[in-house]
C-alpha cells in the first residue's frame, strides 16, 4: 500500500485562532502546515513545544504532539523530548520575549549542546500578549507600554548571539513570505543539529501594520553571493545595519547532537559494565 500523500490541511486543527487580525504569526503558521507537508513528517511524529505568548499559542494550531510549557521553558522541554524519542522529528516555538528574555539561559546552552530540533522564534519586537510592553529586540528609544520615554536600552541581537554561541543552523525568514518561510523550515527541520529560525512577524497591534513594510523595504535576501559555511560572511551578515538578512545566513554540518552524545555514553557505559562484569566472573572462577 502507498503511503498516504499528507497535505498542508492535515496539519491544521479545529481549535480556533485567537491572533489579532493580521498578525504575522499566522503567516508563519501556514509556513509550518506547508513544511511539514513537504517533509512529509506523519502527524503522530511530529512534536510543537512552546512557551508563553501570543506566538507561544501555535503549538495548539498544528495537528501533531505538542506540550505547552511555562515562559521560557520551551527549549529544555523540547531538548528532553528528542532524547527520549530521537526518531521524532521535534519543533519549539515562541517569540523573541520568551526565547531571548526569561528563556536566555536555555537558549545558549540548547545551543552549546546542539540538540538536534528546530526553534522558529517569532520576532516582533514587544511583548504582544501582555500588552506591548518593550522586549529585548525592541528598538533602542521606541515608545512603548513600558517605556513612555523611549526604550533606554540597546536591543539584542540573535543572530549574532547565536552565531557567536556556535549555533551549527541560522536563519531569518519573514511571515510576509511563506514560501520563503517554508523553505527555511525545511532546511532548518533536515538539518542535523539545533537550527535557529528567528522570524520577523509583525505585530499590527502594539507595532502597527507599517512593520510589515519596514520589512519589505530593508529585507535583503540572501543570494548565491553568501556562502553559510563561512562564518566570517555570517558575522557580517548579522552585525547591525539597515538591511534586513532574509535567507540561510550560517549552516554546518558534522557537528555531533546532543542524541547523538547520550547515545555514545550509553553505548560506552554497557561496554564498561559488561567487561567489568566478565572480569569479576573471571576473578569468582580463577
Amino acid at each position: 500500500m502507498e503511503p498516504v500523500k499528507l497535505t498542508a490541511k492535515d496539519y491544521k486543527t479545529s481549535v480556533p485562532i485567537v491572533w489579532c487580525p493580521g498578525c504575522g504569526d499566522f503567516g508563519v503558521l501556514n509556513a509550518m502546515h506547508q513544511a511539514a507537508a513537504e517533509l512529509a513528517i506523519p502527524p503522530e511524529n511530529l512534536m510543537v513545544v512552546s512557551g508563553i505568548g501570543c506566538s507561544s499559542r501555535i503549538g495548539g494550531y498544528v495537528n501533531a504532539f505538542g506540550f505547552n510549557t511555562i515562559h521560557g521553558r520551551a527549549l529544555p522541554i523540547a531538548s528532553g523530548a528528542k532524547l527520549a524519542r530521537p526518531e521524532m522529528t521535534v519543533w519549539a516555538a515562541g517569540g523573541d520575549g520568551d526565547g531571548y528574555s526569561i528563556g536566555t539561559n536555555h537558549f545558549v546552552h540548547t545551543i552549546r549542546r546542539n540538540s538536534d530540533l528546530t526553534y522558529i522564534v517569532m520576532d516582533n519586537n514587544i511583548y504582544g500578549l501582555t500588552k506591548g510592553q518593550v522586549s529585548p529586540t525592541t528598538p533602542h528609544g521606541d515608545v512603548t507600554k513600558s517605556t513612555p520615554m523611549g526604550n533606554p536600552d540597546r536591543p539584542l541581537n540573535p543572530l549574532a548571539l547565536a552565531l557567536e554561541l556556535g549555533a551549527t543552523f541560522i536563519a531569518q525568514g519573514f511571515s510576509g513570505n511563506v514560501k520563503h518561510l517554508r523553505d527555511l523550515i525545511v532546511q532548518g527541520t533536515r538539518h542535523k543539529g539545533f537550527a535557529l529560525i528567528n522570524v520577523k512577524s509583525p505585530c499590527v497591534t502594539f507595532r502597527g501594520r507599517q512593520e510589515f513594510t519596514v520589512v519589505r523595504e530593508h529585507g535583503v535576501y540572501l543570494d548565491e553571493s553568501h556562502d553559510p559555511s563561512d562564518w566570517n560572511q555570517a558575522h557580517e551578515v548579522t552585525q547591525w545595519s539597515e538591511k534586513i538578512p532574509l535567507g540561510v545566513i550560517y549552516k554546518i554540518e558534522g557537528v555531533p547532537t546532543l542524541d547523538q552524545v547520550a547515545a555514545d555514553l550509553q553505548e560506552k557505559a554497557r561496554e564498561k559494565q559488561h567487561f567489568e562484569s566478565t572480569k569479576d566472573l573471571l576473578r569468582i572462577f580463577h
